[in-house]
């Protein structure tokens, strides 16, 4: 939550409400029958059904048994964000942007600014470009191509954007699209937000990080020196596609990075998949597109229900960045770009888990647990020896989630599937966590 001061409620149809006043902590977990409960140290537990007569919820057709995609048409899964009159598709498969109708319903006027990066544009520029313009000769495509890597999201290359913009002339009818990782997707859509301020934008993910995160909820932005992702704005894009198989090109390093995200969404609220994981960790490695298929799903099925009840992360929606805060102290420390974002955040999730025990607030068998499927995901579960207790906290100390000088953090508490967003913990078990990780 924004301040420990901060009222919080959530309005439904039935226009009942759910005020949260003054709490140090914000718990939340699912159960099966895809509920959310929502409970503080000083109000009691609520049940919030995202059945269809409330307006705030994600909705797709459900996939339990990654073996049915098999047997499924050539349609695209949808799963829907609900937002209003702002809600937008979702649309996952194989051969999407070999179906340009897909990409062309959601085109506003007749320009179009791709942006994407020297890696994916020789891959996918041309097929994309082909998919808008393939029986729509009325729309003209521009394309403007960045570096490659997490070191170039700055304000430099961001203006490189605006550059191709104005010196193209769109309007305001235009249609920005991002092609792309997470990178490519940051930025694009935040000088979507800022062009003439604000066009449409659609985004087009092409690792993994993105199509199972990044792509999803509207977080936009460009890091700053002194800490990741500082500088941004919260706008939603007009759609995602997902074409699983732009992920046929996409290294080993970068799959396995993307993978720290999905088991996040396991940890923090969705038990069943977490277990799934640990019994398809090597399918998934292995590249099997049904496996792929299905925690691409599955991970956007939970990130589009939680941005659907908290759009701008004013309390639920800090629950994703379980490991991030450690995270991107990594990604700072060392360099932008020498980590990649989710081998950060896997280091950073051991560290918030060994944070949880130390709490009191895990047992031992759930610690075990995420490191045995970090390290069979072939991702670091340890800080780079560079990084000091100073160099984290340092930079801890400006991240997004600190609120009137108190550091919240995201950690787990109680069975798998439930964690808190809280401030109210022992400043002790932090500094030992630190001290256990860092040589000085």
């Amino acid at each position: 939550m924004a301040s420990a001061a901060t009222n919080f409620s959530l309005s439904f149809r039935t226009k009942q409400q759910i005020p949260i006043s003054k709490p140090s902590f914000f718990f939340y977990s699912t159960s099966k029958k895809n509920h959310l409960r929502f409970k503080s140290n000083n109000f009691p537990s609520h049940s919030v059904s995202t059945a269809r007569n409330s307006r705030i919820c994600a909705t797709s057709s459900r996939v339990m048994d990654p073996s049915a995609a098999k047997s499924e048409s050539t349609l695209p899964t949808t799963v829907e964000v609900d937002l209003g009159n702002r809600s937008y598709p979702i649309y996952i498969g194989s051969g999407l942007l070999d179906q340009p109708d897909y990409l062309q319903r959601h085109v506003h006027g007749k320009r179009v600014l791709v942006v994407t990066n020297k890696t994916v544009a020789p891959l996918y520029l041309d097929k994309v470009v082909d998919a808008l313009t393939r029986g729509n000769p009325n729309v003209s495509v521009e394309s403007v191509i960045l570096p490659d890597g997490e070191q170039y999201k700055d304000m430099d290359t961001l203006m490189k954007v605006f550059d191709k913009a104005i010196e193209s002339r769109l309007d305001r009818r235009c249609t920005f699209v991002a092609l792309g990782g997470g990178v490519i997707g940051d930025m694009c859509g935040f000088a979507a937000a800022a062009f003439l301020r604000g066009v449409n934008f659609i985004q087009i993910p092409t690792t993994v990080m993105a199509q199972v995160d990044s792509s999803v909820g509207g977080k936009t932005g460009i890091n700053h020196r002194l800490g990741k992702n500082l500088i941004g704005a919260f706008y939603q894009p007009q759609c995602v596609l997902i074409d699983t198989d732009t992920l046929n090109t996409l290294p080993d390093r970068e799959l396995a990075s993307g993978l720290a995200e999905v088991i996040k969404y396991g940890l923090i609220r969705d038990a069943e998949f977490f277990e799934w994981q640990e019994k398809n960790m090597h399918a998934l490695l292995a590249r099997d597109p049904s496996a792929l298929a299905y925690a691409i799903k599955r991970s956007c099925e939970n990130k589009a229900e939680v941005v659907s009840l908290d759009e701008k992360e004013s309390g639920l929606r800090a629950t994703l960045n379980l490991g991030h805060t450690f995270g991107h102290a990594i990604e700072n420390g060392v360099g932008y770009g020498q980590w990649l974002h989710g081998e950060a955040v896997a280091a950073g999730t051991v560290m918030a888990v060994d944070m949880s025990y130390r709490l009191g607030w895990i047992d031992e068998s759930l610690v075990k647990r995420v490191g045995d499927i970090l390290k069979q995901s072939k991702l670091p579960t340890s800080p780079p020896e560079i990084m000091t207790v100073d160099m984290f906290k340092s930079v801890m100390a400006v991240d997004k989630k600190v609120a009137d000088g108190l550091l919240r953090l995201i950690l787990l508490k109680g069975p798998l599937g439930n964690c808190v967003f809280t401030g109210d913990y022992d400043r002790k078990a932090l500094d030992d966590t630190l001290r256990a990780f860092c040589k000085s």
